[in-house]
């Protein structure tokens, strides 16, 4: 009995991490109505004020109180990287860049975070999961570049900016979930991140009187679900799973989710890149988390 109550617990982290996934694969679709009022900033700072107000309200009914003051610096710095600058730079590599490229370029993200994994927090990852992240990066590789579609500009570098700072923020989370609960750890880190994005307000405000209710209603989602729901599932992932990597290789999926999203809501169709692409990006994943199981030291 107990130890398939350890075997449950540990594979828990798989449905927060997958649930997150969906998720964020769906927040492509809700952007897309949303810009149709607002414009990337915009979208920025008031999907964060969305997020910001439902955090509170769990706060309030839940009397979480504020980190301690010493923490405060470390809250800031990863809401800082997760939310202000990650959103900020994502929003300018995408005026400049094609999806394509911000879809490989995005999928450095689980590798990164697995490199600084190794790097900072010692945790190791055997043979057979380096080959699965190379097996589900491939994966991205065929999907995003089968038609030629890569471009080289100055929106590759916020691309990557990008990439760095959630990758970075990641592993804070990885850090603060020893001392605060997956919750805390990322209300405060979005209440970190919205009190920088409130430079944005400003250009907002004028967008908000003429927006439609369809991209109200959009970018209520993305803070709802694709900011604080997804976020705090995101971070209880890593709090229940042995290895950070565990968790951010699921990231691998989201392209190809993201193409089924855009079939059963927009009638796009798959091409047989996604289909490909697909197939070596989930392998990876299965490979990966196969190969985690099986041997536990790494």
């Amino acid at each position: 009995m107990m130890e398939k109550t350890e075997k449950k617990n540990t594979n828990a982290y798989m449905v927060y991490a997958g649930i997150t996934t969906v998720i964020w694969a769906t927040a492509v679709l809700f952007t897309q109505y949303a810009q149709e009022s607002f414009s990337s900033q915009s979208i920025g700072v008031i999907r964060y004020l969305f997020a910001t107000a439902a955090i509170l309200v769990v706060m309030a009914v839940k009397r979480i109180g504020p980190p301690r003051l010493k923490d405060v610096p470390k809250f800031l710095l990863s809401g800082f990287l997760g939310f202000t600058c990650y959103v900020t730079a994502f929003n300018l590599s995408v005026q400049t860049i094609t999806g394509a490229t911000c879809s490989i370029i995005g999928q450095v993200i689980p590798i990164l975070t697995a490199v600084f994994s190794c790097i900072f927090l010692r945790e190791k990852i055997a043979i057979r999961g380096w080959i699965a992240i190379a097996m589900a990066f491939g994966g991205i590789l065929v999907m995003a570049l089968w038609n030629g579609a890569f471009s080289v500009n100055p929106g590759i570098l916020w691309m990557l900016l990008a990439a760095v700072s959630l990758s970075a923020y990641n592993l804070t989370q990885r850090i603060f979930i020893k001392e605060y609960t997956a919750f805390q750890s990322t209300a405060y880190s979005i209440v970190s991140g919205t009190i920088f994005l409130l430079v944005f307000l400003p250009g907002a405000i004028p967008q908000m009187g003429k927006a439609t209710a369809a991209s109200w209603g959009a970018v209520a989602y993305l803070g709802v679900f694709g900011g604080a729901v997804a976020y705090v599932f995101w971070t209880k992932a890593f709090s229940l799973a042995k290895r950070t990597s565990d968790v951010s290789n699921f990231m691998f999926a989201q392209p190809l989710i993201a193409s089924l999203v855009g079939f059963l809501f927009r009638g796009e169709v798959p091409g047989i890149e996604t289909v490909l692409g697909g197939i070596l990006v989930l392998g990876g994943m299965f490979l990966f988390q196969t190969g985690n199981q099986s041997k536990k030291g790494g």
